[in-house]
């Protein structure tokens, strides 16, 4: 999996980047190593914004694409529970995808086709 990670009005440190890394390290395991993971830090300059830490993640999987916005007081809170909207985001879809697949397969049987011949 590769993972961009930007920021806008916000300095990029190491130790941020690092945060992002090991928040995101969980999901590579779970997608296909072709997905890619955009991550763009942000601040709002409002100072009547209370949650005026804003991290925002884009995933790109075969065939769909997640979203998901998070905004706190601290940037490492807004980048935590952004990783936990994506995981839960990225489970909800490989039980979608299993389903299909245990449905597509039943119906193949009930047809009296062989199992073994869809992928």
């Amino acid at each position: 999996m590769r993972i961009e990670i930007r920021g806008r009005n916000v300095e990029m440190t190491d130790e941020l980047r690092e945060t992002v890394r090991k928040r995101f390290q969980r999901l590579g395991r779970q997608v296909s190593p072709l997905a890619t993971l955009e991550v763009v830090l942000s601040e709002e300059r409002n100072p009547r914004v209370a949650d005026s830490q804003v991290a925002e993640a884009t995933f790109y999987l075969k065939g769909v694409t997640l979203h998901a916005r998070e905004c706190s007081p601290e940037m490492t809170h807004s980048v935590h529970e952004l990783a936990e909207d994506i995981s839960r985001q990225v489970k909800k879809h490989r039980e979608l995808r299993r389903k299909r697949r245990r449905t597509r397969r039943l119906v193949d049987q009930m047809r009296g086709r062989p199992a073994e011949a869809r992928p």
